[in-house]
């Protein structure tokens, strides 16, 4: 009866601690360990919690420039959590081995894929959880021809960033690193690598298309539910047209292609920037911006089927925007916990740009010296990381009609999961 009572307490006690601090006492025995894993005190905690449920950090990622930091926007210090540092300073695992290059592939769910390259050029890949510096490395497949290894460290026909999650009740419990080949620039097929967290193994899948697609834009995806999302094309396109997508843990051999909702528009070169997009509130959602009669009109679609027909594709905002922060900006990310709120880049303001798409208020966010606290609308502390100097390096590759059809995602938005999400463990 005593040692159910002191439980009781510790529970109450424990379910008023920040998620950072609940990692911790995670370790300190078996006792403890066995109550916060448990789907009771999970519930419990949801009980106590539920005010700060979208107060959760997360941070935009450099997926291009690696002269510079990581994370290029960092928001932390939000009270789920608990974090005084930003998310980038957990992106690295501890190695011996002295490393030249770190790049972030893909987050989803709290789980990050990270490429590594040692002093003597050789990669490594890890799946991780950085928050409680939990790495596991990736061998290499054993399919891969000593031409496709050749193909992979020069970027030719082979994407190396895929990662999905398998979620359940908001737990991940499996994960699959994807690898793509492609034999030809344009093709109906696709081969795809795939390493399972459950078997610890790797195997090939291949898949087509009802069309053969233009792959020159394949480089990295957008992970959503088990789902990877890539942009591309029909035929020498400037601008991506089709999203395609693939479920991995209940797919089949063939592939959706999914038309942009604006691909039979008249008027085409009217919108602003090249085609992206990004994750928000359980969607994919396409932003881009427009010339209305001559005025700059934001437009922000989230995909809500997988339909052939850019009706899978519904119209959620149509905002003009004759704000003060002028006409030279472009789109970064959507709030991936708010589908109210989009973030842009100012190039006239040299800013990112808060916009609220219901109400039309912004607010302009300037970088500031690292000891300068910024604090964002969601309660979150903004820390910049050469924000501007990756603005800057993208933007003329970034608008429409430059340099043909090179085309990437350039942002990745690394989102705290609600939960701790411990790295799955493989199956024995």
């Amino acid at each position: 009866m005593e040692k159910k009572i002191k439980l009781v307490v510790h529970e109450e006690a424990l379910a008023r601690l920040s998620l950072r601090s609940l990692a911790r006492f995670i370790l300190v025995c078996k006792e403890w360990k066995s109550l916060i894993n448990s789907g009771l005190f999970r519930e419990f905690y949801e009980s106590l919690n539920t005010s700060s449920s979208s107060s959760v950090s997360w941070s935009i990622m450099n997926r291009r420039n690696q002269t510079l930091a990581l994370e290029i926007v960092g928001h932390h210090g939000c009270k789920r959590w608990g974090l005084t540092d930003s998310l980038g300073s957990y992106m690295h695992h501890k190695s011996d081995t002295p490393m030249r290059k770190t790049c972030i592939l893909s987050c989803t769910d709290g789980i990050v894929l990270l490429y590594t390259e040692t002093i003597e050029g050789a990669p490594m890949y890890h799946v991780g959880n950085p928050l409680l510096q939990q790495w596991v490395h990736i061998p290499f497949s054993p399919h891969l021809t000593v031409f496709d290894v050749v193909r992979l460290q020069e970027n030719i026909f082979f994407s190396d960033t895929g990662l999905v999650t398998k979620m359940e009740k908001g737990i991940v419990v499996g994960y699959k690193v994807v690898w793509i080949l492609v034999s030809f620039v344009v093709s109906a097929n696709l081969s795809f690598l795939i390493y399972s967290s459950e078997t610890g193994e790797w195997k090939t899948e291949n898949v087509h298309f009802l069309r053969s697609m233009l792959w020159t834009r394949l480089k990295y995806s957008v992970s959503l539910n088990g789902i990877l999302h890539w942009i591309s094309s029909i035929g020498s396109d400037i601008d991506a047209s089709y999203v395609v997508s693939y479920d991995f843990y209940n797919g089949s051999d063939v592939c959706h292609t999914i038309p942009f909702p604006d691909l039979y528009e008249l008027y085409p070169q009217t919108r602003h920037f090249k085609t992206t997009i990004t994750t928000s509130v359980g969607f994919v959602v396409y932003c881009n911006v427009f010339s209305d009669n001559g005025v700059p009109t934001i437009k922000v679609w989230r995909l809500i089927s997988t339909d052939d027909h850019p009706n899978a594709w519904q119209l959620s905002w149509k905002v003009n925007t004759n704000f003060e922060f002028g006409a030279d900006y472009f789109p970064v990310v959507m709030h991936p916990l708010n589908c109210e709120i989009l973030y842009l880049w100012s190039r006239n303001k040299n800013a990112l740009v808060l916009l609220n798409l219901r109400t039309h208020k912004f607010r302009l966010y300037k970088e500031s010296p690292p000891e300068e606290k910024v604090k964002n609308a969601d309660g979150c502390i903004m820390r910049f990381n050469g924000c501007k100097e990756y603005m800057d390096s993208i933007y003329s590759i970034y608008v429409n009609g430059i340099l043909g059809c090179v085309h990437n995602l350039y942002f990745s938005a690394y989102v705290l999961p609600r939960w701790l999400n411990p790295l799955p463990q493989r199956s024995s």
